[in-house]
């Protein structure tokens, strides 16, 4: 009888999926089909509406409106240009040098935009003309693009942490906004280490050495920017206010940059206000209806199923990542980020942590799995967002961005193996004893 239950869950939800209903929707007919099976029709619909209005009755979600609307606001406000004359200064003296300063750009956009699709298309967008000018192919530069777009997604400010930090129970979002740095970083240098070697063998030169002075002017330009970090990050780690306060501080502080660069049009607030309720209402949706198949299983004793299902194959945590890894990767090619995350923190943390794995560290394992998903054929957004900026093809694109991806992976594989890259800096700052 416990089976029931979560075989009516597992096909509703992947009937629904395949079909093509959006995923918002079919994790809420999933779940009030499975409960279905444990109570009448009146209470099952009462229960997976109280559970979504419940879920959604949260201060911590506000956050996600407000760093939508920073990021938005960062998008069209000049950041872009400023990020990429910085990157020259640091990376510009390697091979593939326009390659490089995609990579480092997206790291940096993608922290300011909390964006990997905004980050694709800001900096791919800026970058390819260039690019294209100098000779590169095609394929390659989107490669570059895509599998450096969802940097962000780790460096904090993150609004993927803060999902987790939802619907994991309540862990702690500054350490694990601290928890992403070295991750975040790690992922973007293993996208520059092969991107060296290839563009050693396609003959893609360094650019010309910058004079002192423009070095220092390009850095002083990129600054205000990147002080946001700095503000949001410090004052949550410093206890002066919380996320959601941080999130709104970022407003303001975008909007007042804007101001001050003036390439932001008074018609574009009308814009980004339309694009952050479109944004917020489908996170909204799909957060509240995940909650409530968060309880169903709960209720059918899924994360107990899968955990007896881990443990009779080894109850050893290592091996236990290997196995949760390898079906985060599969799944990420299918889900999009937020979504994943709500549907598999349920599932995966209470088997986890019962092997020892700390929250925090599996939050950036998860994130890290879901960030590669975003890239990996058949729907990964980032690749269908890179692929249209370059004009070229999901086909051709592949081949460059194999070695890109798997270079990626086994940053993944050091990320779960080696838990102090993620557990040091929240250790440091006392967020975990």
């Amino acid at each position: 009888m416990e089976a029931s239950p979560a075989l009516i869950l597992s096909v509703a939800f992947i009937g629904l999926m395949v079909i093509g209903v959006p995923i918002s929707h079919a994790t809420g007919l999933a779940a009030i089909a499975a409960l279905l099976t444990i109570m009448p029709p009146m209470p099952a619909m009462a229960v997976s509406a109280q559970r979504i209005a419940t879920g959604l009755d949260s201060f911590a979600l506000l956050a996600i409106p407000f760093f939508f609307m920073a990021g938005s606001i960062m998008n069209r406000g000049g950041i872009a240009r400023r990020l990429i004359d910085c990157a020259k200064v640091f990376v510009g003296w390697m091979p593939g040098a326009l390659a490089q300063i995609t990579i480092l750009a997206n790291m940096m956009f993608g922290t300011v935009s909390g964006s990997a699709v905004a980050a694709a298309s800001a900096i791919g967008g800026t970058m390819q003309p260039i690019k294209d000018k100098a000779g590169y192919d095609r394929a390659f530069s989107a490669a570059v693009n895509i599998s450096s777009c969802p940097t962000g997604l780790l460096i904090p400010p993150s609004g993927a942490f803060i999902v987790y930090s939802l619907v994991s129970g309540g862990t702690s979002i500054a350490a694990l906004f601290l928890a992403g740095y070295i991750p975040g970083i790690l992922m973007g240098v293993s996208v520059m280490i092969p991107v060296w070697f290839m563009a050693k063998k396609r003959g893609y030169l360094p650019m010309p050495p910058l004079p002192w002075r423009d070095k220092f002017a390009a850095i002083l330009a990129a600054l205000p920017s990147l002080g946001l970090i700095a503000l949001v990050i410090g004052g949550i780690i410093g206890g002066i206010f919380t996320a959601t306060e941080g999130s709104a501080i970022a407003v303001v502080y975008s909007l007042a940059l804007a101001g001050i660069y003036r390439e932001l049009k008074f018609d574009d607030l009308y814009r980004i206000i339309v694009d952050t309720i479109e944004a917020t209402a489908v996170v909204s949706l799909m957060i509240g209806t995940s909650l409530a198949m968060a309880y169903v299983m709960s209720l059918a004793s899924i994360p107990q199923l899968i955990g007896d299902w881990i443990t009779a194959i080894s109850d050893n945590k290592y091996v236990a990542l290997m196995l949760v890894n390898i079906v985060l990767l599969l799944m990420g090619t299918f889900l999009d980020l937020t979504p994943g995350i709500l549907i598999f923190t349920p599932i995966f943390l209470p088997v986890l942590t019962q092997l020892g794995v700390d929250p925090v560290h599996f939050g950036v394992i998860l994130v890290f799995n879901m960030c590669l998903g975003i890239i990996s054929p058949p729907t990964g957004s980032a690749l269908f967002i890179g692929c249209a900026i370059a004009k070229v093809s999901i086909e051709q694109v592949t081949r460059p961005l194999i070695p890109m991806f798997l270079s990626s992976t086994v940053a993944l594989l050091l990320v779960t193996y080696v838990p102090a890259l993620s557990l040091w800096l929240p250790t440091v700052f006392g967020f975990i004893k």
